[in-house]
């Protein structure tokens, strides 16, 4: 039986196609099928790999060769079926534990391959609503049917997971998301998923989904942060279907907080308000005050940017009171991020959006942790916004370099888009010599560029 590589080589001769013509039709077949495809250059190393068989088409690709060269997947040695949309470019909601599992390690696979349509994808609005829908109604979780193969898991692996999510989630903190990103992925996809297919007992079924889970959000975050925002959407999907079958509604609230903060950010301020009241509904039996004030902070984000002055106040007021009735060694270890000063962050960007700039500056200047870098640049950009809000463009210009200073290490889309936001704002604002200046003096630096650009 003849390799793959060599039907590949094979069936392209047959029509007497060079492989920059193979590549024109490998993209008119993805976009018959609403996806893109990476520059022609990247496409034809692929072909080149696979014709000379250091690899093979992945579900992706596979699908699209079938449809290129009219063909079936067995007549061209793949393993998959007949060619079909890949599962992972949907933002669906698992239907099972099982499910589960095969969605996840599907999309740590796509995205470790860095497939252009998964990782240029868009968010479903519909997605958000189905999703904390089918959380909220959710019957009693589930574990994977029982497995008579695969490693077998102990509690010491789930402990293993965890020690290594953290270590990824401070390098996430320190430098951003996109640079251990990949990194994060590749862990997930090689070592994680052989203990999701693993044998556990439920005990330890629990405990590993809950981690994975967890892990999984970060992923979420990382990719949200280096502005992926269609596949931070599938994240943190996966990440929420895990948490419910860990029966860990503490979690799956906070993921739906994670959900709502995006949601925000790319303007669907209905559904941020939805997912955040979401959260305080579901996990209502177990809520900590700390994620109480989390999510009550959320949903006074997505009323600012509605203009609802009102219902943004008491949202904060309610996070506020919350917060100060918290006890720490009650709530879980990855909320306690969530202090006086992130929700004074928080404040801050309530603040801003409905141009109340005293008031957000006041509170700005209250949101510096000093250890968290990534917040920290946020807080100082929502600050210098806020002076400019006022008139003191001066200030503002001063604080922004401040934040560019606090921020030189960080590679992120996110911090990108607040600057540029900044920039925008400055240039509006019309010529002065303090925004002349704060240009002379960034001129060279790498966020000040790439936010110009």
């Amino acid at each position: 039986m003849k390799p793959t590589s060599a039907r590949l080589r094979e069936a392209r001769a047959d029509r007497g196609w060079s492989q920059p013509r193979l590549v024109r039709e490998l993209r008119q077949a993805a976009a018959q099928r609403g996806h893109q495809l990476p520059s022609d250059a990247s496409v034809k190393r692929r072909i080149a790999s696979w014709e000379n068989g250091h690899s093979t088409p992945d579900d992706f690709y596979g699908p699209l060769l079938c449809d290129a060269f009219a063909v079936s997947a067995a007549e061209l040695g793949l393993s998959h079926g007949e060619p079909q949309d890949s599962p992972v470019l949907d933002a669906a909601y698992p239907a099972s534990p099982d499910d589960a599992i095969q969605a996840v390690g599907q999309l740590w696979r796509a995205d470790l391959n860095q497939y252009d349509p998964l990782l240029t994808a868009e968010p479903s609005e519909p997605a958000w609503n189905e999703a904390s829908l089918r959380w909220l109604v959710a019957p009693e979780p589930g574990i994977p049917r029982p497995r008579n193969e695969g490693v077998r898991v102990g509690l010491g692996d789930v402990a293993a997971i965890k020690t290594t999510a953290d270590m990824f989630a401070q390098l996430d903190d320190q430098f951003g998301g996109d640079h251990a990103r990949h990194s994060v992925i590749q862990y997930l996809n090689n070592d994680v998923t052989p203990l999701l297919r693993g044998r556990y007992t439920e005990q330890v079924g629990r405990a590993l989904f809950s981690t994975v889970a967890e892990a999984t959000l970060l992923a979420g975050w990382m990719s949200y942060d280096a502005c992926r925002h269609g596949l931070a959407q599938r994240y943190f999907l996966q990440a929420l279907r895990l948490a419910q079958d860990a029966n860990d509604r503490r979690l799956a609230g906070s993921i739906l907080s994670a959900m709502s903060h995006q949601a925000t950010f790319l303007g669907r301020y209905t559904q941020a308000a939805t997912l955040a009241r979401a959260a305080l509904m579901g996990i209502s039996p177990v809520a900590t005050p700390t994620l109480r004030a989390q999510f009550h902070a959320m949903e006074a984000r997505a009323f600012a940017r509605t203009g609802d002055v009102a219902a943004c106040e008491a949202a904060l007021s309610a996070a506020t009171k919350a917060l100060e009735s918290r006890n720490s060694e009650d709530e879980p270890e990855w909320i306690s991020y969530f202090d006086e000063a992130e929700l004074a962050a928080e404040a801050a960007h309530c603040f801003r959006d409905v141009n109340r700039a005293r008031q957000a500056v006041a509170h700005a200047e209250n949101a510096m942790s000093g250890s968290h870098v990534r917040s920290d640049f946020f807080a100082t950009m929502v600050l210098a916004d806020a002076h400019l809000r006022a008139g003191d463009i001066e200030e503002a210009c001063r604080v922004a370099l401040d934040a560019m200073d606090l921020g030189e290490q960080l590679k992120s889309a996110r911090c990108i888009s607040y600057l540029a936001e900044f920039r925008q704002n400055l240039s509006a604002a019309g010529p002065n010599a303090a925004a002349r200046d704060l240009a002379e003096e960034a001129r060279e630096h790498r966020l000040w560029i790439a936010a110009g650009s």
